[in-house]
């Protein structure tokens, strides 16, 4: 039976970032072989990762990304459990590499986010993310995301409210207004055309019964 050193219990680590227990562990069942080992701990870590689907993820982060060139960008949310993982380095790196992901693949929807693979590491994004349950301990999904292409601007306040405005000019001051402006106000329509006339009438409704308008 091989010698399970210190050292090798490190590298498995550094490898899958298991504990310490695990790591060890993993590498007594497999006779010290690094590569069956992580390959064991991803086979736990898979099925850890799928005992944690029922839990509810209402925190997490919004992150935004626009390319180089700034032609193309991505608004993305990503839950987790808590608001201690919101803010954990590993997480915001998890989503800001899905946000790059997102532009370099252009997905059409979630869905087929989790189905493509990432080129650098040759796993499917649905398999990278259940790793990182594995390792971090709690439920993570991908909520929503959004693409545009033409002239993004961006505004993320505190991670949890996130802009990706599209202009048809680039006035860097204008566009960072109008970003605050929507997280701020959260506004439901762009233009006074998308206003049904059954929202402008409740709302001159409201406007003319004002006390100052009323009395005269």
């Amino acid at each position: 039976m091989a010698e399970i050193t210190a050292k090798l219990v490190k590298e498995l680590r550094e490898k899958s970032g298991a504990g310490v227990m695990d790591a060890k562990k993993a590498l007594v069942e497999t006779d010290g072989n690094i590569d069956k080992a992580v390959d064991l701990l991803r086979e736990k870590g898979l099925a850890a990762a799928a005992k944690k689907a029922g839990r509810i993820a209402a925190e997490g982060v919004v992150q935004s990304y626009i390319h180089a060139g700034g032609r193309i960008g991505v608004l993305v949310e990503v839950n987790c459990e808590t608001d201690f993982v919101a803010k954990n380095d590993e997480f915001k790196e998890l989503v800001s590499n899905l946000a790059k992901l997102i532009v370099a693949k252009r997905p059409a929807d979630v869905e087929a986010l989790l189905a493509t693979t990432c080129d650098k590491c040759g796993k499917k994004v649905e398999d990278i993310i259940k790793e990182k349950v594995a390792t971090i301990g709690e439920k993570i999904t991908v909520r929503r995301f959004d693409i545009v292409e033409g002239n993004p601007a961006t505004y993320i306040h505190n991670g949890k409210i996130g802009v990706l405005l599209n202009t048809d000019c680039a006035d860097e001051a204008l566009e960072k207004d109008i970003c605050l402006h929507i997280a701020s106000n959260a506004p439901e329509f762009v233009s006074r055309e998308e206003i049904p006339q059954s929202v402008i009438d409740e709302e001159t409704r409201i406007e003319m019964g004002k006390e100052d308008l009323a009395s005269k």
